[in-house]
């Protein structure tokens, strides 16, 4: 038999082995992550670099205007993300859309809703979903008014109401306040699922809230991300760069495939980013 003395010794050599054992795995994965993204697909956009145009063209100067973020509102069958700017006060006639479309309001205050109804504005952080064919109005309040909207499948259009039909969806409309927030992990980062499958590889959308002092990595696995601030203001180091860009709301960033975003919440506010993905992800 063994001293005791001996005895703890080799418990405490097995021990150390596992720990180092562990951490050399460890090494070896983010080593093999690190090779994995040796080809960055990072891309930015800052909210001062949006190129405007018409969103409606047809109304001359009462158009909104529209800036676009990822794809082509104007393709065909192209997913497209785009801010939309309005002037103070702005209301348009009750008309549809050919396709659905989600949105948010990143500053000012919106209304969206059937043409009789008594507005409802909704501040900034607030969502909302517009069917396809379902006739409404939109109307904008605040001498800065920007949204983000996002379809599936371009074009986007605006036709009459005399061609509204049911596609078996009904409007949401989400107020700031009642967006229900999740903790997402032990870094105080919480989640608010918008749409779409949580989990899986279709397609989702979600709101990620960075405390004021956050600093971590935003690890993407799906085919794509697009990720747009809503709030706040969010460092974000592109790879190979040593200064990290100011994104402050309506900037953007994007990738294609597995790819380590590194974020911080900048002056010590807590911010607010919209992610679109086909993925898993996870923050650390």
């Amino acid at each position: 038999m063994l001293p005791k003395e001996r005895v703890q010794a080799i418990g405490l050599l097995l021990l150390t082995t596992l720990v180092i054992g562990c951490a050399d795995e460890k090494e070896e994965a983010v080593l093999a992550e690190t090779v994995a993204i040796a080809e960055p697909t990072d891309r930015v956009i800052l909210s001062s670099e949006i190129e405007w145009e018409k969103l409606n063209p047809a109304r001359g100067d009462a158009s909104p205007q529209a800036g676009t973020i990822f794809g082509d509102r104007k393709g065909d069958g192209v997913a497209t993300g785009f801010l939309a700017k309005f002037v103070d006060g702005f209301s348009s006639p009750p008309h549809i859309h050919n396709v659905t479309y989600r949105a948010f309001v990143i500053s000012g205050l919106r209304h969206n809703d059937y043409p009789a109804a008594e507005k409802m504005w909704m501040p900034a952080g607030s969502f909302w979903i517009q069917p396809a064919g379902e006739a409404h109005i939109t109307a904008a309040k605040g001498t800065k008014n920007v949204a983000y909207v996002e379809i599936d499948s371009a074009p986007y259009l605006v036709k009459p109401t005399d061609e509204a039909y049911d596609n078996g969806d009904r409007p949401i409309n989400i107020h700031a306040d009642n967006i229900v927030w999740s903790n997402l992990d032990a870094m105080d980062v919480k989640i608010a699922y918008l749409w779409g499958n949580p989990e899986g590889t279709d397609h989702r959308g979600v709101f990620i809230k960075l405390p004021a002092d956050f600093n971590g990595k935003l690890h993407t696995e799906g085919k794509e991300l697009r990720a747009v601030v809503v709030s706040g203001v969010v460092s974000y180091l592109l790879p190979g760069q040593t200064e990290a860009k100011q994104l402050d709301a309506g900037s953007s960033f994007s990738s294609e495939g597995k790819t380590v975003h590194q974020v911080s919440s900048a002056d010590g506010m807590e911010s607010v980013i919209y992610l679109r993905t086909n993925g898993l992800f996870r923050i650390r």
